[in-house]
């Protein structure tokens, strides 16, 4: 049996309950029974500035009072089953318009995108809850500490009891199937070596901030629940990912590290590294170990929806031999450089804003590294829809032809002009049990 709701005086009818709606359990209404975007968008528009929206669906009532106008907007479109990617991916906000986040925080691994979408972390497991900061001891960890978590063989969701800031005392090295969610606390990260990731999968990253990660010395380091290992001098890094897959680092904001934010080496991939805020950091982002590691010649990954901001010299990103999809990102400035690479990469640019700084010698986002132009006009790096501001170009090279960057293509981009709104909200969310982040 077809119910009904009312919308703006007109009546639609829906389908009974259908599992596969994922992102709120409304059931999608055909685009047939719709008005036309003009008007949905007017009807939509009209709602919103009341802030006092009602939209009565059968089982459920919908009031929106605290979002801002575009997450209104998002959050309105959840609800009529308008976001969805055509790729069926979840939308951005597919968790966000959910007030009651913080006991359905599993709900995140299925909002994962891009090349990193079947990451899904501690989905499965139990919540482990993080009631202490300290990090006395990287080979005995105490129960209760973040290391103590992160080590553990089964898949753990990992939330914070309250605000804190953790100093590591030397790396913290993760074990598979584990989530680190930030949100409903104030998490920082800092001091030696930071997170490490190597030869594991299904870890996702989501609330925290990272900062003033230094290089740790050489000493024993507690991997799991039973073994420790010795541990040789780190880069120091934000975030370090080698030899692993399936790999989701979404909002989160870093800073100011000795070496990389975020590198990815040693034939990681399936990883995408999205809506994040970076800032004042010289090497960005890394993907790919050396030149002559050929092994990096399948790694694909994702960047999106991030906003690279102010104080970043270079590498956002720098990728070797393997696929890079750098979509809907927003850079406010550059030092050196926004998108480099070397030995061969498939690079392809789709939907971002790139706002060149004042100086003359900083206009060109791109850069080949440890190639003369003989070699690398035949590397396949393309812009495509990108906004180029302030005398900012995209200097193209390889084969234009469309099936060439299939491999590095991993979701829908949305057009440029957007850029502004979609990476509004990039970095950590101020996110408050009871209520819509």
């Amino acid at each position: 049996m077809l119910a009904y709701y009312t919308l703006s005086g007109k009546t639609f009818k829906r389908r009974p309950y259908d599992e596969r709606c994922k992102i709120l359990k409304f059931c999608r209404i055909f685009k047939r029974k719709l008005p036309n975007a003009r008007k949905v968008r007017q009807i939509l528009v009209n709602l919103l500035l009341s802030f006092r929206l009602q939209i009565s669906i059968g089982f459920h009532v919908l009031s929106m009072r605290t979002l801002t106008f575009n997450q209104g907007i998002e959050c309105i479109k959840e609800e009529l089953g308008l976001s969805v990617m055509r790729d069926r991916q979840p939308n951005r906000n597919c968790w966000r318009c959910d007030a009651d986040w913080a006991n359905n925080r599993q709900k995140l691994a299925d909002c994962a995108i891009g090349f990193g979408k079947d990451a899904m972390g501690g989905g499965g497991g139990r919540l482990y809850v993080i009631t202490d900061s300290s990090d006395d001891d990287p080979v005995n960890p105490k129960p209760g500490t973040l290391r103590h978590a992160v080590i553990q063989d089964e898949p753990l969701w990992i939330t914070f009891q309250h605000d804190m800031v953790i100093t590591l005392k030397d790396q913290l090295v993760m074990n598979s199937h584990k989530t680190i969610d930030g949100r409903g606390a104030s998490v920082h990260v800092t001091g030696s070596g930071c997170i490490i990731i190597h030869q594991m999968s299904n870890i996702i990253i989501h609330g925290i901030h990272i900062h003033d990660c230094k290089p740790s010395g050489d000493g024993m380091v507690k991997v799991s629940p039973s073994h420790a290992v010795f541990m040789t001098k780190s880069d120091g890094d934000g975030i370090t990912i080698r030899g692993s897959k399936h790999i989701w680092v979404d909002h989160c904001s870093l800073a100011n590290c000795y070496d990389g934010l975020i590198d990815a080496t040693h034939a990681s991939t399936s990883i995408t590294i999205s809506n994040n805020y970076m800032t004042h950091h010289n090497k960005v982002m890394l993907l790919g170990h050396s030149d002559t590691y050929v092994q990096d010649k399948d790694m694909q990954v994702t960047v999106a929806f991030n906003h690279f901001g102010e104080g970043l010299v270079q590498r956002m990103p720098r990728g070797r031999h393997g696929y890079f999809h750098v979509v809907n990102n927003d850079y406010t400035r550059w030092e050196m450089y926004a998108v480099g690479g070397s030995a061969a990469p498939t690079i392809y640019c789709e939907g971002n804003r790139f706002l060149a700084g004042d100086g003359s010698s900083n206009k060109e986002v791109t850069k080949r590294e440890e190639a003369p132009e003989s070699e690398w006009r035949n590397w396949n790096w393309k812009s495509e829809g990108d906004l180029m501001l302030n005398g900012a170009y995209f200097r193209q090279s390889g084969s234009a032809a469309a099936s060439t960057y299939a491999r590095a293509s991993s979701l829908s981009a949305r057009p440029s002009h957007l850029v502004g709104s979609i990476t509004m909200a990039a970095g950590v969310l101020n996110c408050k049990k009871g209520s819509r982040c």
